[in-house]
């Protein structure tokens, strides 16, 4: 994936933002419905709806900034109440805070992308005439200073990072990156492969992985391996995904598997995530593509534990910090949208889940679904895109990214903070000329406190929203 690449022009809508009691009327899921002012869940797109901050009870969240790319281009650190605390320009949707625990102890730097650029026979890939691709990335500083690029001594001169990266203990980068290249036997010319590279301070590739030098241990049966080596599209594995294993307790118990500096990717076309042993290059565990059906016409089972079933497209596969609740296990977002090969039996009118799976047992141990807010599965839906992070009190953070909106949930579901993304990317539509307004996130991530300079401001006021069954918006005069 490049820079939007995963973007879906959306109708024009109109927005307003909720900055007090009176204004705060989106509710997650059904929100309007009873205002007859719409005739569907927020999921099914209604025409009006807050921006900003719509909930917020600060005892029960986890209390933290908040950073994303807006569709403006703009890296914004966010206090609770949605206020901008901080921004950064980034020319792509990626922004990601780097760890002072692996960067010298340096507070408020981000990863983004710097200069974007027209990739290079890059019409292969259908939907995507004028691809654009990440031509330099960098390591941004509080005050916005560039201390750290990759992109000139990069293959072919340019980053073509996507989705991800991660700075390591050792001082180096790992970095997703595409390579357009021919693979012999695919029914395509060239093939947008997936690669990991591992980058030094000055800029320089000391270390590679291509994905497609692996395709047996992928767990493709003879059949599957067909169909992928016809795929249709060049991005045959679309990977969305990059993390660090990071310390746990099945490498602390001796499973070689899980090292701590193994890495963690996962790929959405084909429904599998994966970990790559630093040492050898090799895939040493996978999860998929061969699930248990997991549903009956358009219902998902939701016990805990059960084992693994259906995953779909996902997206932000890692392992629990050790600190957390739930260390050790793997988090990941279930999109459930079209993947596979051949394409997943999904549900018809289902929704996302959010999976915490014991990755040795492969069981589900905790999942967070539209239900588990009382309201239907599809009322939590993001078919691409998204990400879920465990926080410090037990509550999960979730990006439900094609909607732009973020959220928070305690372990049994109620949600105590959300947030509707009010940074829209505008185009026009290439077939009508109308205006679009798109408020996607690809990923937003919980910043803790401690992430940013002292002094640095934020507020924590409750924000409680009317009962959306009483709210009317008045008519014109």
């Amino acid at each position: 994936m490049t820079p939007f690449s995963e973007s879906n022009p959306a109708p024009t809508r109109t927005r307003f933002h909720a900055s007090g009691l009176a204004k705060n009327v989106r509710r997650h899921a059904a929100y309007l419905l009873a205002s007859g002012l719409v005739a569907a869940a927020v999921s099914a797109a209604p025409s009006i709806y807050p921006t900003g901050t719509t909930l917020y009870d600060p005892a029960r969240a986890y209390n933290s900034f908040v950073l994303f790319t807006g569709g403006d281009n703009v890296a914004r650190l966010i206090d609770m109440n949605g206020n901008p605390v901080h921004e950064w320009k980034d020319a792509a949707s990626h922004s990601t805070l780097i760890d002072p625990a692996v960067n010298g102890g340096k507070l408020g730097h981000v990863f983004v992308t710097l200069e974007t650029a027209e990739g290079q026979g890059t019409s292969l890939v259908p939907g995507q005439i004028n691809r654009r691709i990440a031509k330099t990335i960098g390591e941004l500083d509080w005050e916005g200073k560039t201390v750290w690029r990759f992109g000139e001594k990069a293959p072919g001169g340019a980053a073509q990072q996507h989705h991800d990266w991660a700075r390591l203990p050792n001082g180096n980068t790992v970095v997703l990156a595409n390579r357009v290249h021919p693979i012999k036997g695919f029914k395509q010319p060239q093939v947008l492969d997936d690669v990991i590279y591992e980058v030094n301070p000055a800029g320089e590739v000391v270390w590679r992985w291509v994905a497609s030098e692996h395709l047996q241990a992928f767990g493709f049966t003879p059949a599957e391996l067909k169909l992928v080596r016809n795929a249709p599209i060049a991005d045959y594995l679309h990977v969305n995904n990059l993390k660090v294993v990071g310390p746990n307790r099945w490498f602390a118990a001796g499973d070689k598997r899980f090292a701590p500096g193994n890495l963690l990717f996962d790929s959405r076309n084909a429904n599998f995530i994966a970990i790559i042993d630093r040492k050898s290059g090799k895939i040493v565990w996978r999860l998929g593509p061969h699930y248990a059906d997991a549903t009956l016409e358009g219902q998902l089972p939701r016990q805990v534990p059960r084992p693994v079933d259906q995953i779909s497209a996902q997206h932000d596969a890692h392992i629990i910090p050790e600190d957390l609740p739930g260390a050790g296990n793997l988090l990941v977002f279930d999109n459930q949208g079209v993947a596979g090969y051949p394409p997943a039996a999904v549900p018809r009118t289902g929704g996302s889940r959010v999976l915490e799976i014991d990755p040795v047992k492969n069981e589900i141990v905790w999942q967070y679904s539209g239900e588990s807010s009382g309201e239907p599965a599809w009322s939590f839906r993001s078919t691409h895109i998204s990400a879920a992070r465990r926080l410090p009190n037990g509550n999960t953070f979730i990006d439900e990214g094609q909607s732009g909106r973020l959220f928070q949930v305690t372990p049994g579901g109620d949600i105590v903070w959300e947030y509707v993304n009010p940074y829209a990317k505008v185009g026009k539509d290439p077939v009508t000329g109308k205006a679009t307004i798109n408020r996607q996130l690809y990923r937003g991530q919980p910043v803790p406190y401690a992430w940013v300079p002292a002094g640095t401001p934020h507020s924590e006021k409750a924000v409680t929203p009317p009962d959306p069954a009483q709210f009317r918006i008045s008519a014109a005069p």
